[in-house]
């Protein structure tokens, strides 16, 4: 098999890239290593920032997400059994974000894909990346019990963490920045609506939580939990008592409660990849970068990450100069450490570290006194929560 475009990976990152190149009018092809119905139900982030919701509407995958996804205009921040309002579109000239969870983004480009678009590939193992310092790599896969080799003009890897493409990279020429905390987060699903409109980032003695959604009928929301908590050792009454505790406030506000249809520990971790790009190899998403959640930014850095890319491939087809693909590593890591800087903060400013004294607690709060009665401050949260810009492909 032969294209021009390699990518590794059917996540919402390399479904995105493929949907962008093809209205580009460049062959690709998707290699995923799951069946297509793991890929519809593996539930992920939720929150899609400006330029991510913007970049979908632009390559015609935003119907859906318009009409059934959540357009949210802020964030309430809740600590001291105080609440504060953070409003998104009068601190950013008109920002908002999109609930709209990644298992229907993914749905939404599948079905594009396969209608419209190149192969996609699905039980397509891909086994390694081989001459990717070259002008012609090729990506090594088995799909229905044989190998084959798929030779392209670039490969794409959006193939996460544990993905053969960042190993395609020379040990010698990378770099590897990371951080680990001694906390997760158990996360639930819950069939009930929301206990409020907007997302509840809650900071308490007890631990951090957060009150989120999927739909207006099912709620998602997180315990700040020890690192390595089994999810089964949490009753599901202890887990609503919990977090009753760590979202009270002093006024009328209550959680509503709800059967419980799933438990989740995520672990959390920083972890930045450098160089983002080998010869014709490109690395995209969790291949490259891991945030922690706290901020809402994994999905949408790989949605930059691919928008970048596309928008230098096609400049360099149009143009014939390499200076955009060139720079691509250079230009994602920009945004990619204004993310991690702004998931970092967020984790620090709401999470309780074990063993931390009463002096950091209150420094804690003075952070977010400060975020509540400083216009700057709060200003600042906003544009990171809504997005740093993706360039020309997500204005």
């Amino acid at each position: 098999m032969r294209t021009t475009v390699g990518i590794i990976g059917a996540g919402p990152a390399g479904l995105l890239l493929a949907r962008l190149l093809h209205n580009a009018g460049i062959d690709s092809v998707v290699l995923e290593s799951r069946d297509r119905a793991y890929v519809e139900r593996r539930q992920r982030a939720g929150i899609l920032e400006q330029g991510t919701a913007d970049v979908l509407r632009a390559a015609g995958a935003g119907e859906r997400m318009d009409r059934e996804g959540l357009r949210h205009d802020g964030i309430e921040l809740r600590f001291d059994r105080t609440r504060h309002r953070v409003d998104f579109p009068a601190l950013t000239g008109g920002r908002s974000v999109m609930v709209y969870a990644q298992t229907e983004v993914c749905k939404d480009l599948i079905a594009l894909q396969l209608r419209e678009g190149g192969p996609l590939l699905f039980e397509a193992e891909a086994l390694a990346v081989e001459d990717a310092g070259t002008d012609a790599p090729r990506i090594r896969f088995r799909h229905e019990g044989r190998e084959d080799v798929l030779e392209c003009s670039y490969v794409v890897g959006c193939d996460g963490f544990w993905g053969v493409a960042r190993k395609a990279i020379p040990a010698g020429l990378t770099q590897v920045f990371e951080r680990t905390y001694p906390f997760g987060w158990l996360g639930i699903l819950a069939d009930v609506p929301p206990s409020h409109d907007e997302l509840v980032y809650a900071r308490h003695d007890r631990g951090f939580a957060l009150l989120s959604m999927r739909s207006s009928a099912v709620s998602r929301l997180y315990l700040q939990v020890p690192d390595g908590t089994d999810p089964g050792a949490w009753g599901d009454e202890e887990i609503w008592d919990e977090l009753e505790r760590r979202f009270e406030t002093d006024d009328d506000w209550y959680l509503q409660r709800g059967p419980i249809t799933q438990k989740t520990v995520t672990p959390m971790r920083s972890y930045v990849h450098e160089p983002m790009r080998h010869g014709r190899l490109f690395l995209a998403g969790d291949a490259a970068h891991i945030v922690p959640p706290t901020g809402a930014k994994g999905l949408n850095l790989a949605a930059g990450d691919v928008a970048t890319f596309a928008r230098a491939l096609i400049h360099q087809q149009e143009t014939g100069s390499p200076e955009l693909l060139d720079a691509y590593s250079q230009t994602c890591l920009r945004r990619v450490w204004q993310a991690e800087r702004f998931s970092y903060d967020m984790t620090t400013l709401l999470h309780r570290a074990p063993g931390a004294t009463a002096f950091e607690d209150r420094l804690q709060l003075a952070r977010l006194e400060r975020i509540a009665s400083s216009r700057a401050a709060e200003t600042d949260l906003a544009e990171a929560y809504t997005g740093f810009p993706f360039g020309p492909a997500g204005e």
